[in-house]
């Protein structure tokens, strides 16, 4: 028997994540993902309406758990998502660093970026309500309280300039205030994200609360605008035109709606995209004598 010489390479199948499984698109269908000078890098999954359609019951699904869970566990499961973010780092540096034409050294300090936000967002969670919610003075003998929930199921069009930071930068502040996500991945720069979903998947994180869909940007998002049990949007992914005509589908059904501004993913996030989808609850109750 002859000394193996060399082996072949062992290529990664990337796929779609919804309800915390891995399928491949309804249509089999894929395309190709290559890196900033044109090297093939992978074939992505091409999602389908129909997997918008099938995240979106996904989503449903989870977020009576997800959104009844008490803060303090949902701030504990993101936080472990940041650990295991953290021991697959030389990954996502690799693979952001492919994504977006940048150094190893540029690659690097966007991951530990999106780490450290991520950290950063898992405090917020039991934290929110101090600064949303409200005990209200009124003329009377009651209790008038305010409190923040979450707004529901949230369609997320990822960044198409920041293939992880950016990605981690509209996942997180929706999360941990108890919404579940249908995120469709930066078109041309998904893998971040699909590797990003297997991170979940190994986490405490119940399927369904994320949902990764990759493919074309404005054939995923026109179903999500218009689909009656997507309660928002965040429309950070999508150009002027595609924002426009996303706005008037979602009017059909009240969605709240989050438009594209002037990104800058490194600067501080404040506390914006946590309160953009939150609806805030009033209870009136009499005072004992």
């Amino acid at each position: 028997m002859s000394e193996l010489t060399g082996r072949l390479a062992v290529f990664k199948t990337y796929k779609l994540y919804v309800g915390g499984k891995f399928p491949r698109s309804e249509s089999g269908r894929v395309y190709e993902v290559t890196d900033s000078k044109g090297t093939w890098l992978a074939h992505a999954p091409l999602a389908s309406r129909k997997d918008a359609r099938d995240a979106v019951v996904a989503a449903r699904k989870a977020f009576g758990g997800w959104s009844g869970a008490t803060a303090y566990n949902r701030g504990q499961i993101l936080y472990r998502v940041a650990e295991m973010l953290e021991g697959r780092r030389d990954q996502f540096v690799a693979e952001v660093a492919a994504a977006e034409g940048l150094s190893k050294a540029k690659a690097a300090a966007q991951v530990d970026a999106a780490i450290d936000r991520w950290v950063w967002y898992a405090g917020w969670s039991d934290k929110v309500a101090q600064i949303a919610g409200a005990a209200n003075p009124v003329a009377g003998p009651y209790f008038n309280l305010s409190s923040p929930e979450p707004t529901g199921v949230v369609a997320v069009l990822a960044p198409q300039d920041s293939s992880f930071l950016g990605l981690v930068s509209v996942i997180a502040p929706a999360i941990v205030t108890g919404n579940t996500v249908v995120v469709v991945a930066a078109e041309d720069a998904p893998l971040p994200a699909l590797s990003l979903a297997e991170v979940l998947a190994t986490s405490d994180l119940p399927g369904g609360v994320v949902n990764l869909l990759s493919g074309r940007t404005a054939e995923l998002a026109a179903p999500l605008a218009a689909h009656q049990d997507v309660n928002a949007i965040d429309l950070a992914g999508a150009d002027a035109d595609l924002a426009k005509d996303l706005e008037i589908s979602a009017a059909d059904n009240l969605k709240r709606v989050l438009r594209p501004t002037p990104p800058n993913w490194s600067a501080d996030p404040g506390t914006a995209r946590l309160l953009t989808f939150l609806e805030t609850k009033t209870v009136w109750h009499p005072k004992g004598t």
